[in-house]
Order: C-alpha cells, then sequence, then structure tokens
C-alpha cells in the first residue's frame, strides 16, 4: 500500500455496526458542502431575469430592440450548459487524481474567473465567453460535490444531506430572483452586472471552507494510502482515530473495494474509463448497468421541464400576455421550490428513493397535461391563466420534493468505488447535456416566431414524465439506509422492483476474512498432506 500504511484490523461481521453514530459536528460538515449548490443554483437561476431587462436587451440587441432574438436567448443560456458537460466529465479524472475536495476548490477557481469576465462585459462575445468559463467551474462543482457529500455523509443521513445541495440549489434560485427583481429597472449596466457579480460571493464562501474540511476517506483508500484514509474518516464521523467504529468502516471500506478491484482490476488510464463500460446490460450490479442509470436518471431529471420555468419563465409569463408583473412570477415559483424541497429531508429517509421518484414523476405528469389542456383552450383568460400558474407551481413542488434532490441521491450511492469518480461525473454531464439541448431548442418550441407552442409546450413535458414514471418503477432502485457498500451488495442480489425489502446480512469484510481463513485453513491441509507423505518416502 502507498504511504507504507498498514492494512487496518480485520472489521465485525455485525451489519449495524458498519458505522459510527452521526454527530452534530459530521452533520454540520455535509451540511456546509451541500452550500456547493447555492453557486450552482444562483448561475442558473440570474439569466431568466437579467435576459428580460430593458437595459441588458439593448446592449445586446441595441437601442430600438425590446426583447432578445430567440438565436442570442438559446446562445447565452445554452452555453453555461456546454461548459458544465465538459467540466463535469473533466472532474472525474481530477477527482480521481488530485481529490474530490481540491477539485472542488479548483472550480470555484475556474468559476470565479468566469464571473469576472460576464461582470466586465458590455456586449454579446465577452458575456458568452464568460458564461463557458464559467461552466467549467460549475462543471467541476455540481460533479464532485455530490461524490464528496455521498463518500462522507453516514448513512442514516446521507438521502437528507444530498438532498441538502438540491436545497441550496433552490435557495441560489430565489437568491437570484430577489437581485433580477431588485436591479430590473435600473437603466444602467448595474442591472446586469449586479446580479453577475454577486456569484463570485458564493465560490469564495465554498472554496474558503473547504480548506477547513477533510478529503475523501474512500479517495485515499484507492489511493492505499489507509492512514490518511483512517485520519480523514476518523475527521469526518468526529471519532478518535482508534476508535472501533472507524476501524470497522474502514475494514469495510478497503474490502469492499478490494473485492471490486477483484473482478476488474483497474489498469491504466484508458482501461480505468473502458472499465465504467463492463459487464452486461440485463446485471443490475454490472457498471455499464449502472453507468446506464445514473446517465439516464440525470436525463430523465431534465425531460421533466423544470428548467424551461426557471430558464425562460419570466419571458414566458410575459408571452401569456395576462400577467402584469412577470419578474413578480418567476420569483413566486421560485419560492414553491425552495419552501418545497425541505420536505425532501425527511421524505428521502423515511418514504425512500424508489417511491418519491415513481410517483413524483406521475404527480407532475397530471399537473403538467392540466396546465397544457387550459392554456389550448383559454390561453387568453385571465382566470385561466392564474389557474395554470396555480398548477405549475403545484408541478414545481412535485418536481423538489421528489425528482429534484431525489436524482442526485441516487447516483451518489448506486456507483461502486473503483468507478464512482468518472460514474458520478457522467451521470452530472449527462444531466448537463440534456439541459443544453434544452435550453438550446426551448426557445425555437415557444416563441412568437418560431414553433409558437406557447403552453402547449407542457404536453411535451407531460408526456416525459409519463416515461419517467414507468423508468422509475422498472429500473430505479431503493438504496435507502444502506452504507454506499451495502448498495454495492443489494445491486448484486436483487433487481429495481425487488430492492425495496432487501435487507443486509453480512459485511465485506467479515466475508474476507472468512474467505481468507478458508484458504489458510486449505494451505495448511494441503501442507499438512506434503509432509505426511515425505515422511512415508523415508
Amino acid at each position: 500500500m502507498a504511504g507504507g500504511a498498514v492494512v487496518p484490523p480485520s472489521g465485525g461481521g455485525d451489519v449495524n455496526r458498519v458505522e459510527a453514530p452521526v454527530t452534530i459536528k459530521a452533520y454540520m460538515m455535509c451540511i456546509f458542502a451541500a452550500f456547493g449548490g447555492i453557486f450552482f443554483g444562483y448561475d442558473s437561476g440570474y439569466i431568466s431575469g437579467v435576459m428580460g431587462m430593458d437595459y441588458f436587451i439593448k446592449v445586446i440587441e441595441g437601442p430600438d430592440a425590446t426583447s432578445l432574438t430567440s438565436s442570442n436567448k438559446s446562445l447565452i443560456t445554452s452555453i453555461l450548459s456546454a461548459g458544465t458537460f465538459t467540466g463535469a466529465l473533466f472532474a472525474g479524472d481530477l477527482a480521481d487524481w488530485i481529490g474530490r475536495r481540491t477539485t472542488v476548490i479548483l472550480g470555484c477557481g475556474v468559476f470565479i474567473i468566469g464571473v469576472a469576465l460576464q461582470t466586465a462585459s458590455a456586449g454579446l462575445a465577452l458575456i458568452v465567453a464568460g458564461r463557458l468559463v464559467a461552466g467549467f467551474g460549475v462543471g467541476f462543482v455540481s460533479a464532485v460535490i455530490i461524490l464528496y457529500m455521498s463518500e462522507i455523509a453516514p448513512r442514516k443521513v446521507r438521502g437528507a444531506v444530498v438532498s441538502g445541495y438540491q436545497f441550496c440549489v433552490c435557495v441560489g434560485l430565489l437568491l437570484a430572483s430577489c437581485v433580477d427583481y431588485a436591479t430590473q429597472d435600473r437603466q444602467d449596466s448595474s442591472s446586469y452586472r449586479i446580479p453577475i457579480g454577486l456569484q463570485m460571493l458564493w465560490a469564495i464562501i465554498l472554496a474558503s471552507g473547504l480548506f477547513f474540511l477533510p478529503e475523501s476517506p474512500r479517495y485515499y483508500v484507492k489511493k492505499g494510502d489507509l492512514e490518511k484514509a483512517a485520519i480523514c474518516l476518523a475527521r469526518a464521523r468526529d471519532q478518535p482515530r482508534d476508535s472501533a467504529y472507524i476501524t470497522d468502516e474502514l475494514a469495510e471500506i478497503v474490502a469492499n473495494h478490494e473485492h471490486e478491484m477483484s473482478i476488474i482490476p483497474e489498469g491504466n488510464y484508458f482501461t480505468a474509463w473502458a472499465n465504467c463500460f463492463r459487464g452486461s446490460i440485463w446485471k443490475p450490479s454490472s457498471n455499464i448497468r449502472r453507468v446506464i442509470l445514473g446517465t439516464s436518471m440525470q436525463m430523465m431529471q431534465q425531460w421533466t421541464g423544470v428548467n424551461f420555468v426557471f430558464y425562460f419563465g419570466t419571458t414566458f409569463f410575459q408571452q401569456l400576455g395576462t400577467i402584469e408583473n412577470p419578474f413578480l412570477i418567476s420569483l413566486i415559483t421560485t419560492l414553491v421550490n425552495v419552501c418545497s424541497t425541505p420536505i425532501s429531508f425527511w421524505s428521502m429517509e423515511r418514504l425512500g428513493r424508489r417511491a418519491l421518484l415513481i410517483w413524483g414523476a406521475l404527480g407532475m405528469a397530471l399537473c403538467q397535461f392540466i396546465v397544457a389542456i387550459i392554456g389550448t383552450v383559454k390561453s387568453d383568460n385571465a382566470d385561466a391563466v392564474k389557474v395554470m400558474i396555480a398548477f405549475i407551481c403545484i408541478y414545481i413542488f412535485f418536481f423538489a420534493t421528489t425528482w429534484g434532490p431525489g436524482a442526485w441521491v441516487v447516483i451518489g450511492e448506486v456507483f461502486s468505488l473503483p468507478i464512482r469518480a468518472k460514474g458520478v461525473a457522467m451521470s452530472t454531464a449527462s444531466n448537463w447535456l440534456w439541459n443544453c439541448i434544452i435550453a438550446v431548442i426551448t426557445p425555437y418550441m415557444v416563441d412568437p416566431d418560431k414553433g409558437n407552442l406557447g403552453p402547449k409546450v407542457f404536453y411535451i413535458w407531460g408526456g416525459l414524465c409519463t416515461i419517467c414514471f414507468v423508468y422509475a418503477y422498472l429500473l430505479i432502485p431503493e438504496t435507502k439506509g444502506l452504507t454506499l457498500e451495502q448498495v454495492d451488495t443489494m445491486l448484486e442480489e436483487t433487481t429495481a422492483r425487488t430492492s425495496a425489502k432487501w435487507v443486509p446480512h453480512s459485511t465485506f469484510a467479515s466475508d474476507r476474512d472468512r474467505a481468507d481463513k478458508q484458504q489458510a485453513a486449505r494451505t495448511g491441509h494441503h501442507e499438512t498432506k506434503l509432509a505426511s507423505a515425505s515422511s512415508e518416502s523415508v
């Protein structure tokens, strides 16, 4: 092992004692890591309001313009997602090379550079370039912060903690809406520069705080440095280094890693990537099946259409023609998102991931079809528009309590340690790829001078949410209350539809110790026979 570390003592076979009790300090460390969601959410949210500001429109389109063209709206919105897609893919390698925590700090630095470019912009070119660079940083952070939280969070609160990340995303969206609302009527460059420049603050806070948090112990296990892994695990669990809890949990992490490496050795750089796609797609525990699950799940989250409301909500509400203050309606939808998400802190651990995602998809589909039908029949009626807005808010409630946090929780849990960084990176990249695709095509579907679908676009989102419902029922496993190592065993022994009934029955450490004893017994028996044969020949 690297660093001259000694293999930790053998772990016990008690499946309930593979992790230390949750302490306030350990919980607070995880909560701070979730802060990364704020600048992810803020960066995604501020652009909706900025694109509706009179001064910004004139800066981009000219002094006589009253709105952005569909092509410029599409470019400004989608270029961030193009950067985050690329950044998320690179983040997987960086997280394995330099560590999870360091990659997030690096991402904050890249993000600040991108924000500085946007703040200095006085035209289309620099704001597009700045959003692209900022996207690289957001890609680093959004991919690796989920990985980091999943690896350091105690199993009993892991779902709640990762849901806290989605809550911070919602808070970021709300803050962006508030700032946009406050600066919308300014008739100088401060109208858009204040919302853009404020993003630097969130990145500085996150990067500064991470300097005081431990690295993921699973990163050091993967590197073979068990001494540092034990130190980081003790800090993450707020336990003494020589605690039996630390010894048992570290033994379980190491045994699981050895088990996975015995099945598919890591090899060189290209082999490590190739390993992500090994196995049969029909086997739930195979690497390729896990990658398909993670990437398709993030695709499905984007298919719910929620970012249509947050990216283009202001301009969409303006197009309805019966709303006096579209900025205020956008702020209300964001408030619903923020206030609803904390429910998932409880429901994710109480009801489970699988059930929430199934029923959440059904609830969203029903709301979207109602909005589409009302918009088709009475889109010019003020009372009908109010009903549409009400059901849009109910739809956001379903998203915020289910698919919003749930998709991030599951992708942090389903990958085995050898491919976890790359798996989470590919899943996050899938999220941003589809985010980019939707951001590019939506203005062309909805705007009056293009597809002119208007509220009818909710037929599309409703249909896609119906697909999400079927997908969740057939493919998403239940991971509630399990350690990351127990999730591996569960995937080997169940299917998605039977996973909720599975309970842990052994540990990797005890299985490894049992196998070692059996091997030692066979070796001893063989040596005894050899000695006996040798004495007879003499």
